[in-house]
């Protein structure tokens, strides 16, 4: 009897040394999360109600990667914000569920903590709701969030992740605004142009003459493509086409004036989010070059800023060395933005 004992008294012993130990690997608090940002960039303004939280922001990494959130779990956000492309998916038109295609190009989310109106058009304030136009698209997520809640709300992991970060179980408030602060801590700003505005390292001679070029009056790319995230956050047309089918910011504003005006990408780690335009029409940075270069075709609406260059082959070929020294291999590479295990 008293061996039985003893050996009662030790599974409980263990048992409560294991519960403790859990304890201390997974504290039930939160502490805010550090987000370093580049000493030549702004400050971010977060929402009063979602600052960063460590918690929050590993709740959301999870989420951004979780193939729950689409109808038949075959794709998650990650599907088409592929880390090694600058969260792009080099698709013309991205894919959903099924195969199902999009309706435009993904753009980048590198910086995406510092943009407002998203969407092409701008026809999402804010990040905290962006996540919904997704998930209730029937050529994306196509799915219900009443069922996503449901089915998370059984996942102990993100369930205790929720109650830590937001004081509730999952559910859609805890989900569209925990993958939004996971989305504002992809900072790239470590480029060799980054390196060379900090005085770190020097350009190449071909991307030194190319971002002159970039700046002049005569090619005035620099004023939209303007700031430390190379965009104004304006909308414009750039004479893509003599018509659109897609018609851009019209389809928010119902203005003529708009028809064919789409939101200034950045253009930060551009040779790696191929293809461009608002439906990937251009495959290259060559063709953008080229585009430019000729003026445009002459759309009604086109931007008074799109005129014909006629850049030699040499200028081209320096705005493109340009161009690529805006490439960030460590923020392709943070291990911090990558697929949890």
């Amino acid at each position: 009897m008293r061996k039985w004992l003893v050996i009662v008294i030790c599974v409980v012993a263990l048992s409560s040394c294991k519960k403790q130990n859990e304890v201390k690997c997974e504290p039930a608090v939160d502490a805010p999360f550090n987000l370093v940002l580049p000493s030549h960039f702004p400050p971010i303004e977060f929402p009063e109600d979602n600052e960063l939280t460590e918690k929050r922001v590993e709740l959301g990494r999870r989420l951004f990667y979780d193939t729950r959130l689409s109808a038949d779990n075959s794709i998650s956000c990650g599907s088409c914000h592929h880390q090694a492309s600058a969260f792009t998916d080099n698709l013309s038109i991205s894919q959903g569920i099924e195969g199902r295609v999009g309706f435009r190009n993904s753009p980048t989310l590198g910086n995406v903590a510092y943009q407002e109106r998203l969407f092409a058009e701008g026809g999402v304030p804010n990040l905290e709701v962006q996540i919904l136009a997704p998930i209730g698209d029937e050529n994306e997520f196509d799915h219900d969030v009443v069922i996503i809640e449901a089915e998370l709300q059984a996942d102990p992991i993100l369930n205790n992740l929720s109650r830590i970060a937001y004081d509730r179980d999952i559910d859609i408030y805890a989900i569209t605004r925990a993958i939004s602060c996971f989305e504002r801590t992809m900072i790239t700003g470590g480029s060799p142009y980054d390196k060379h505005v900090l005085g770190e390292e020097s350009l190449s001679k071909d991307a030194l003459a190319g971002m002159e070029l970039f700046f002049s009056e005569e090619l005035a790319c620099g004023t939209c493509h303007s700031g430390h995230n190379f965009t104004d956050g304006g909308f414009h047309n750039i004479g893509l086409y003599e018509i659109y089918e897609d018609a851009g910011r019209f389809r928010i504003t119902n203005d003529g004036e708009d028809e064919g005006k789409f939101k200034t990408p950045s253009l930060r780690n551009i040779e790696k989010t191929y293809p461009y335009m608002h439906n990937g029409s251009l495959q290259t940075l060559e063709e953008v070059i080229d585009h430019f270069s000729s003026g445009g075709l002459g759309h009604i609406n086109q931007s008074e800023l799109v005129v014909p260059l006629e850049l030699t082959a040499l200028e081209k070929s320096q705005l493109l060395a340009f161009l690529t020294s805006l490439t960030d291999l460590e923020f392709l590479m943070n291990s911090e933005l990558s697929l949890l295990n």
